[in-house]
């Protein structure tokens, strides 16, 4: 337990950094552009790229960073690209799953088991419980009929989305991007 909060304290920590605001900012604008990049596979499945940017937030400033980038990136992808009625029940989701992928890659190395554990744990908990509930509520469909579409989609989805993440990520790592991006650390003044 002491790790975690350990974990949490330098994630938030983080935030002191221009580098930080800077660089998550930028990943920012990647992931909106992303956005814009999905392969539609039939009706129900899409592979879409903006999450590796925001991965990206998640594996170099831990959970606290992650978290409320996913819920800033949530609301802005909103107002550039609105796909439906706002709903924040979307933006709480986007709000753990950087919670969650914060505490599985940040200051860890990156594994393809442990890729594909966090992605299966965000899976699980974001998309097919909380997912299918946000649709519940929003739309009134039966949760019991929208849950078995999404758990298919997203046991479809579950491998591809972890090997582009750990295939991106395990480039990046060898060829010394994320050094560079980490680099030395300015602080605000407090």
């Amino acid at each position: 337990m002491k790790k975690l909060a350990t974990l949490f304290t330098d994630s938030y920590r983080e935030f002191k950094s221009v580098r930080t605001l800077a660089l998550t900012g930028m990943l920012g604008a990647v992931s909106v552009v992303l956005g814009y990049l999905t392969l539609a596979i039939g009706d129900y499945i899409k592979i879409g790229f903006s999450s590796i940017a925001n991965q990206m937030v998640h594996y170099l400033f831990g959970p606290v960073v992650g978290g409320l980038f996913g819920g800033a990136l949530d609301i802005l992808k909103y107002f550039v690209k609105p796909t439906g009625p706002y709903f924040p029940g979307w933006t709480f989701s986007a709000v753990l799953a950087g919670l969650i992928y914060g505490s599985f890659y940040y200051k860890r190395p990156i594994t393809l088991w442990r890729v594909m554990a966090a992605e299966l744990v965000v899976s699980v908990i974001c998309n097919m419980l909380l997912g299918t509930y946000w649709l519940t509520i929003m739309y009134g469909n039966a949760f019991s009929a929208l849950f078995w579409l999404r758990v298919q989609k997203n046991l479809i989805m579950w491998p591809i989305n972890s090997l582009i993440f750990y295939t991106i990520t395990k480039n990046l790592e060898t060829a010394g991007v994320f050094r560079i991006l980490k680099g030395p650390q300015r602080t605000l003044p407090q």
